[in-house]
């Protein structure tokens, strides 16, 4: 059956306002589902089928994502991660400070880490440097977080995941494709946080409370970027064969599930730390229960959504006022991303429920998911989500003082949208 366009903007609707309530957002999600269902037409059975089958569509990205989160926990429980930051940002000199943060932070997310983590690893190195330097906490937040959202459009994680199976290609190709708008993300964090470097309230570092020889802890650098090292050498093979026209390299096509664990215990190996391997493995799936159920929540409301004329709607909308049709796709990810707040929610909606008419104007399905991607990351820093509020704890911040910075991250979202919209929409 077909559902109502109403009701599936409803349901939507719904949704948004529960989460802003500060429901769960699983449920606040899946009631959306239900109610947009139920009133737009669907009986009580066909509302049941309509949830299941859409929670039954993201299935093989929450596999994927489980994967993922054995690199992240590796990454993040043997101070992997850490060093990696640390090194990138103690080879600059004082006078790149803000790019050594956001280049470090862009590098920690891309090989894999979740960016609230990501910010979480890089704060107090931040905040030291940032008291020596004079520098405020908006102008570190915003390397910080710029930095991320510019590794997260390029990185395995679960936004980058659901793009390349929304669209169906390779993730290797998601992530090849996201680096040039990446790059421009990275200058604009860097620039506008040099701009506001002097507004607001100035850094103080926190206190450590590590011991003296907890560096002699970490692994070396070398060390460090195996596992990420790896997974991006073999990520990339069959993508380079495609471009250099290697059959060898072409017929390679192991999949990130296998692809992400498999470098994790050899980045294990290489720190020589696999008698922990248990509790690194466990500590990062852990880490991705909760993404998971907001992935079943998100896929609820895409079933509905994908159920109904919406699309169709929508697509004739865009025809009727003469919006350039490659413009929904960046258009879908930013107010998705901004509705729950939550660039992996925002994109498994937008692709479930946009995908096929962002298709049917003729925009490439590599350049589709790059551009839908940017746009995820526009709006999502809300505070109906839990990334305002871990990066505000990260760097001791108020809300008010988190609020004025929205703005900023947005600039650099919109940057990276503008110039994968050029690329992607325009160019190519």
């Amino acid at each position: 059956m077909v559902v109502s366009w109403l009701g599936a903007v409803i349901g939507l609707i719904l949704a948004i306002v529960l989460i802003l309530k500060h429901l769960n957002p699983v449920y606040a999600l899946m009631a959306g589902a239900v109610i947009g269902a139920l009133i737009g037409g669907a009986d009580l059975t066909q509302t049941v089928n309509l949830v299941v089958e859409g929670t039954a569509s993201v299935t093989g990205t929450i596999v994927r994502v489980l994967a993922a989160g054995v690199l992240a926990g590796v990454m993040m429980e043997t101070g992997a991660a850490e060093q990696i930051a640390r090194t990138i940002v103690a080879r600059f000199s004082d006078r790149m400070a803000l790019f050594s943060l956001a280049l470090a932070t862009m590098i920690i997310t891309a090989v894999g880490v979740f960016i609230p983590v990501a910010v979480i690893i890089v704060a107090p190195i931040a905040l030291a440097v940032g008291e020596k330097l004079g520098f405020t906490k908006l102008s570190l937040l915003l390397a910080l977080s710029g930095g991320g959202k510019a590794g997260n459009i390029i990185s395995p994680n679960a936004n980058t995941i659901m793009a390349a199976k929304g669209f169906h290609v390779e993730l290797s190709q998601v992530m090849i494709h996201g680096f040039i708008p990446a790059i421009f993300g990275l200058i604009a964090s860097v620039v506008i946080a040099s701009l506001i470097k002097h507004r607001g309230a100035k850094a103080v570092a926190l206190p450590s409370k590590k011991s003296a020889d907890s560096d002699n802890r970490l692994p070396s650098f070398g060390q460090a970027v195996v596992a990420p090292l790896v997974a991006i050498v073999v990520l990339m093979l069959n993508p380079i064969g495609d471009i250099f026209h290697v059959a060898f390299l072409k017929s390679f096509q192991f999949d990130a599930m296998y692809i992400l664990p498999v470098a994790s215990i050899i980045g294990l190996i290489a720190m020589g730390k696999t008698k922990h391997m248990m509790t690194y493995i466990s500590s990062g799936v852990e880490k991705m229960t909760g993404v998971v159920m907001i992935l079943i929540g998100a896929g609820a409301l895409a079933g509905l959504v994908a159920a109904s004329n919406l699309s169709t709607e929508i697509v004739s909308a865009v025809k009727f006022f003469g919006i350039p049709g490659m413009l929904l796709s960046p258009l879908s990810g930013i107010l998705m991303g901004a509705a729950v707040a939550s660039t992996s929610t925002g994109v498994i909606i937008a692709t479930q429920s946009f995908a096929h008419s962002i298709l049917s104007f003729g925009v490439s399905p590599v350049g589709a998911a790059v551009m839908m991607q940017a746009g995820a990351v526009t709006i999502d820093q809300l505070p109906q989500g839990n990334y305002f509020h871990v990066t505000r704890a990260s760097m001791g911040m108020r809300i008010k003082e988190r609020l004025t910075l929205v703005p900023y991250e947005a600039l650099v979202g919109l940057t990276m949208v503008v110039v994968s919209t050029i690329i992607y929409g325009i160019i190519l």
